[in-house]
């Protein structure tokens, strides 16, 4: 593939997936070494190469980016050669088929570059970010994941800066060089695409554990951090170890290296990078203690550290042939750590919180995406900056493709075509074909191997499909027919869709909540208390015979397949499932519908009318959804996790995707009118359940006690909120003490957060005294500017407060963590306070977008997707909005990441 765009023509260039052709040459091995010097880095890349007999000969063009290039040699001697903007064209090497040795010599400056892709220094110290064409800006190269080879590495650095010289496989052999250098030199024993190289350099220390796989076979473990990062190792390396073993056990997968290295580094794009045997990782998902993580930490550096391990199976020992296929890796490995956070919660219950917590992720963001103007199938078909394409469509509905065929093909089904893809393609770079193909073939009667053509629509089709039920009862025939039909909206470039295949778990209740038994008409096989029905046509029925009453229905149990569900279940039957539903996720879900139906039906009231501050002061919840949360709450069987997101009313971003026309300011007075009234009318449930949950003992980061601890925090806000509005002044000084007795971060941001969010006065002195005890922890510190920057708004206050925030002595815009907290959290994730009439929200957005621009336009890019879905908004939002983006639109110096987003925006209108 060719540069996204060359350097000779302002026009960027669209690379398309119809326009594969497999390399020219092929790579086979690979020498590289390295003279690290933050100015000036020295990279000697030697080369063997060879014509690819089945592609017609043409030159050989190396793909770089901001290199020196110094010396290019061929078979030891000097060659011609030119440069094509950004690419090295060599068109008179040797023909045949002989392999040719080919030596570059390049220079580069880590120190300034501040893009964090290929080569860079981050606080003294290198790293490498070589996904997705990260590598070009280190040597020239075939900068492609078809493009495999054997690496061999030697490092050289100044040893009292640079002590710990680290890269991918094994280390063979270091030693001492003159004038306080040393070296050392590495050899990965698996080949590899140039995107999962690695090297870091600099002073680290190490926490290590030995371990002994199922097969017998010893292996290192290395968790490398800065000094004074230590003791916060252990969980990433108890997570680490944790993986190793399921992998095993789940998958029957084992380690291949004889160690296995993650590194944290505070400044990265991104959450971790799967580099074969050298995992880079953010400090976000590496750094944990009590005192300074909250159990939502906990929980992701195990769902991380999980996910880049199991990429060295899903993603490294089987690649990608073209970046179209990324979610061939990601999509696979995210489903895959999913379901080790859910087996390592062990009981059912935690599964469900885990489920719960990752569909909501998936409908909150990735659905608004699938309608937005950067809605691209799971396979996109083109693209012109593949970093604009590291999407929750590829990772999270990626992982909702292969959760469907898991569940089509059931769990010991997939083991198997998990087993054949890898029997099949086992050092090799393929396509998401390749593996739909391995999954039917391995369960040749499956639903999927009939289906399978069909079912690939999941991976071309772009947008978020529509299924609407409903039921009929006939009780003459005690039958009950069930008519499921399917729809999906016009994409850009996509107009009429075609049926996909859907899998829909089903159940029936009776009116007391009892589950019924269900057989199809014609069956003769048991009766099950739930049925997995297979939508594959434009609507299909379904009719379930000896049924002696109207039932109601149980449908997309466990989220079994990533559509929006549609039905004339009443308000009585969500309660009923809401009380009764033997599955966890539709009793959630069941509670999200009532309490989505009475913020739509209160948006759309004019009758129901705003102060002048903003607020709504009439009772919006009826008293059946007051009695049902009041009973979820009280429940004595239900775990703690549970009850805290059944209670957690539907966010505005989600309520507002509901809507065809948004005013945001409608939709924050709405849901707080909402909460303010679940505050204040279940005031002495709430205070129950802070009594009955806060006391959680030592500190454990088990799902059982981040339960109690989640749903004491939830109580607390709503103490607190409660308390704001009559001027009770007890609950918020017993929350300022706990945020001062706190023996946890959970319960000190918990408590610092109901300060903030209820609006109190007291929340300027915890903040004052939060930052003073954190200010030296980075981490850490980026929890205080969100928190701000996320704060309920009232009477515009937050913008101002994030504005005075920018200024700040501890604000630092280069480091990616520290812009997300503050910039992100401002404008992605508060619509209420970034949606304001006088448009200073999106002002501000826009010069952030540009300043980010010029520093790392991977982060910008991704700043710009706040807006995807302005041409939602009502007015005056809607044209406020267009102007900022077309502001953006209109800088002659954008990076293509951003220009083609923003193109894209404009594009909808």
């Amino acid at each position: 593939m060719l540069n996204a765009q060359d350097a000779t023509t302002s026009t960027p260039t669209i690379i398309r997936r119809e326009d594969y052709i497999p390399p020219v040459y092929w790579i086979d091995s690979v020498d590289l070494t390295f003279d690290l010097d933050p100015a000036k880095t020295r990279v000697l890349n030697r080369m063997r190469i060879r014509r690819n007999p089945d592609v017609a000969a043409q030159p050989l063009r190396l793909h770089g980016d901001e290199l020196n290039l110094a010396r290019v040699l061929v078979n030891g001697g000097g060659t011609s050669f030119k440069m094509d903007g950004n690419q090295l064209v060599l068109e008179n090497l040797p023909e045949g088929n002989e392999p040719v040795e080919l030596e570059i010599f390049t220079t580069c400056a880590p120190i300034k570059n501040t893009k964090l892709m290929g080569l860079y220094v981050s606080q003294g110290t290198f790293f490498t970010q070589c996904e997705a064409e990260g590598f070009r800006r280190i040597t020239y190269f075939l900068d492609r994941p078809d493009v495999m080879a054997s690496y061999s590495v030697t490092l050289r650095a100044d040893k009292s800066l640079y002590p710990v010289l680290l890269s991918n496989g094994n280390l063979v052999e270091q030693g001492e060089l003159e004038g306080g250098r040393h070296f050392a030199r590495w050899v990965d024993p698996h080949k590899k695409p140039s995107y999962l190289f690695a090297l870091v350099a600099g002073n680290l220390v190490a926490r290590e554990q030995k371990i002994k796989s199922r097969a017998g076979r010893d292996h290192l473990l290395q968790v490398f951090v800065r000094p004074g990062d230590l003791e916060k190792t252990e969980h990433a390396m108890n997570s680490l170890m944790a993986s190793i073993a399921w992998d095993e056990a789940r998958f029957g997968l084992s380690l291949d290296l004889d160690r296995f290295m993650i590194v944290a580094t505070s400044d990265f794009n991104m959450g971790a990078m799967e580099n074969k045997g050298l995992n880079v990782f953010n400090t976000k998902y590496v750094l944990a203690s009590q005192s300074t993580a909250t159990d939502t930490d906990y929980a992701n550096i195990e769902s991380v550290v999980g996910h880049e391990y199991f990429h060295n199976w899903t993603g490294n020992r089987v690649t990608c042939r073209d970046w179209f296929q990324l979610s061939l890796k990601e999509g696979l490995t995210v489903f895959r750590d999913q379901e080790f956070s859910m087996d390592m919660a062990a009981s059912p219950s935690a599964r469900a919180v885990k489920r719960i917590e990752d569909v909501r992720v998936l409908r909150t963001a990735q659905f608004p995406e699938d309608a937005g103007p950067m809605a691209h199938p799971v396979r996109p078909d083109s693209y012109i900056e593949i970093n604009n394409f590291y999407t929750l469509t590829i990772y999270e509905k990626g992982a909702e493709v292969v959760r469907m065929q898991h569940n089509l093909v059931g769990r010991d089904g997939f083991a198997k075509g998990l087993a054949l893809y890898f029997e099949r393609h086992d050092g090799q770079a393929v396509t998401c074909d390749d593996f739909a193909q391995a999954m039917a073939d391995a369960n040749p009667g499956s639903e999927l191997a009939q289906r399978l053509e069909q079912f690939k629509r999941w991976y071309s089709q772009a947008g978020t499909p529509h299924v609407h039920a409903t039921g009929s009862y006939d009780a003459q025939a005690r039958s009950y027919t069930l008519t499921l039909t399917q729809s999906c909206a016009p994409t850009p470039g996509q107009g009429e869709k075609l049926p996909f295949v859907i899998p829909v778990q089903t159940g029936l209740l009776n009116r007391n909540g009892q589950p019924l038994a269900l057989r199809l008409q014609g069956e003769s096989s048991p009766a099950a208390e739930s049925r997995l029905l297979v939508l594959h046509e434009a609507s299909q029925s379904f009719v379930f015979t000896d049924i002696d009453e109207q039932p109601v229905p149980s449908l997309l149990r466990g989220f079994s397949a990533p559509v929006v569900l549609e039905s004339d279940t009443s308000d009585q039957d969500l309660l009923t499932l809401l009380a009764h539903d033997a599955d966890a996720f539709n009793r959630w879900e069941a509670g999200q519908r009532l309490a989505l139906g009475i913020a739509l039906n209160a948006i759309a009231d004019s009758t129901i009318t705003t102060s002048a501050g903003g607020q709504i002061e009439a009772r919006l919840l009826p008293p059946s959804f007051i009695e049902a949360m009041r009973g979820v709450l009280r429940h004595a069987e239900l775990d703690a996790a549970f009850k805290e997101l059944v209670l957690t009313l539907p966010g505005e971003s989600y309520i507002a995707e509901q809507l065809e026309v948004v005013d945001p300011q409608r939709v924050h007075a709405v849901r707080e009118a909402m909460r303010l009234q679940l505050a204040t009318e279940l005031q002495a449930d709430w205070q129950w359940a802070w009594e009955a949950h806060h006391d959680t003992g030592a500190y454990r980061p088990d799902p059982l006690s981040a339960g109690r601890r989640a749903l004491s925090g939830l109580a607390l806000g709503m103490l607190c909120l409660a308390a704001q509005a009559t001027g009770d002044e007890v609950w918020p000084g017993r929350t300022l003490q706990r945020f001062k007795d706190a023996g946890n971060m959970t319960d000190r941001v918990s408590a610092l957060s109901a300060l903030v969010n209820s609006g109190h006065p007291l929340a300027a002195k915890a903040l004052a005294r939060f930052h003073s005890q954190f200010q030296h922890d980075a981490l850490v510190l980026d929890k205080w500017f969100a928190l701000q920057a996320g704060a309920c708004d009232r009477g515009g206050n937050v913008l101002p407060a994030v504005k005075q925030l920018m200024k700040h002595a501890d604000f630092q815009i280069k480091n990616p963590n520290r812009a997300r907290s503050l910039i992100f959290s401002y404008c992605s994730a508060n619509p209420g306070a970034f949606h304001r009439a006088d448009a200073a929200g999106y002002v501000f957005w826009s010069e952030r977008v540009i300043e980010l621009d010029a520093i790392n336009p991977q982060v910008a890019a991704r700043l710009v997707r706040a807006l995807d879905r302005w041409k939602k908004l009502a007015e005056p939002y809607r044209t406020a909005a267009r102007e900022a983006i077309a502001r953006i639109a209109a800088k002659p110096e954008l990076s293509n990441d951003v220009r083609e987003v923003v193109t894209r925006a404009l594009a909808a209108d």
